[in-house]
């Protein structure tokens, strides 16, 4: 039993001493390839060994992982480009989105308001702004202006602030400021206004300049009741050519006592008996300010919206009262 264990540790000796011989001769061969520009020929060894310690081989190559990297430049921004982003980011946070919370609100050319109305919009519209004036008016992205206190804030609509923010990606030039990307073509304003209507809540698209000249020649001129009119059509819907005509009858174009007096120019809570009991104001523009409010709270709040139907509330005692009224408005707009 000795004897084939020994022989036995005699194999296996002999086959390690043999595996440690070719395999240390083929390592010598492939230092001396690496060294020499001439490369040793793989046929020339046992395929078999080869085969074997290039697996073995394999194992002790360093990782990739463990080899020191170059450093990954980071792309950086030309001033172009870093010019419109800044932009965009101008662009994008002047865009903002307002509802229209008067009746009907005049869109003007100009942020003042004596300049022409371009167009009228209604209660409930939604309007896209792209700044804000120092004194409030507000610059739409379509053309034209209108005044922050007639219209509330909504949201930032995203959809059109990309639209926005694609066309200022390519400003030609670094000198280019935003407005000069957004700035609108105003549209052309009407020479004049429209006729009036028996409509009390309707738009009017008289402006200032037109009041003015309906004022001429009356005690109501150069007075500042101008944009008190135009403030109550804004607010509340009331038609200024309406508030007007109502002024001019009821005030004695501005020469009443009432006028005078309590400038009182609607003859309102006059009851007669010296009038005692009416109103009186700071100035005239409250008069006309509170003539707006208990129109809309009274009469146009309770269906009376044309003149003929206001009449019967407020002036049951003279049946001419519409007609009058009616007749002045035709008047004004003639001169115009």
């Amino acid at each position: 039993m000795s004897i084939v264990a020994n022989r036995h540790f005699i194999v296996w000796a002999f086959c390690l001493l043999l595996f440690l011989t070719f395999g240390l001769r083929l390592l010598t061969q492939i230092h001396t390839a690496e060294a020499s520009p001439e490369p040793i020929s793989e046929t020339k060894m046992n395929p078999h060994i080869t085969a074997f310690l290039k697996g073995y081989l394999v194992s002790f190559k360093p990782s990739q992982a463990s080899l020191p990297s170059a450093p990954i430049e980071q792309p950086q921004l030309q001033p172009q480009a870093m010019e419109n982003k800044a932009v965009l980011v101008s662009a994008q946070n002047a865009m903002s989105t307002y509802e229209v919370t008067a009746y009907f609100l005049n869109v003007r050319s100009n942020p003042n308001a004596s300049s022409p109305i371009v167009r009228v919009v209604e209660q409930g519209t939604v309007l896209e702004a792209i700044r804000k004036t120092d004194e409030g008016w507000l610059e739409l992205s379509d053309g034209g202006y209108v005044h922050g206190r007639y219209v509330k804030i909504v949201s930032p609509e995203a959809e059109k602030q990309t639209l926005s923010l694609a066309s200022a990606a390519f400003v030609p030039s670094r000198t280019v400021a935003i407005d000069t990307v957004t700035e609108p073509s105003m549209p052309k304003a009407a020479a004049k206004p429209g006729k009036p209507t028996s409509k009390v809540n309707s738009a009017s698209g008289l402006t200032k300049a037109h009041i003015e000249q309906i004022f001429e020649g009356t005690e109501l001129a150069d007075d500042g009741l101008e944009e008190a009119v135009l403030e109550i059509e804004e607010e509340y819907g009331i038609n200024a050519y309406f508030t007007i005509a109502v002024m001019k009858l009821e005030s004695g174009n501005g020469k009443s006592s009432l006028a005078r007096n309590k400038n009182n120019l609607f003859g309102l809570n006059a009851t007669g008996g010296g009038n005692q009991k009416a109103f009186s104001f700071k100035t005239k523009g409250d008069s006309v300010r509170k003539f707006g409010q208990l129109l809309d709270d009274y009469y146009v709040g309770k269906g009376y919206t044309t003149i003929e139907k206001v009449a019967q509330k407020y002036c049951p005692a003279n049946p001419k009262w519409a007609s009058l009224v009616s007749g002045i408005m035709k008047s004004d707009y003639n001169k115009l």
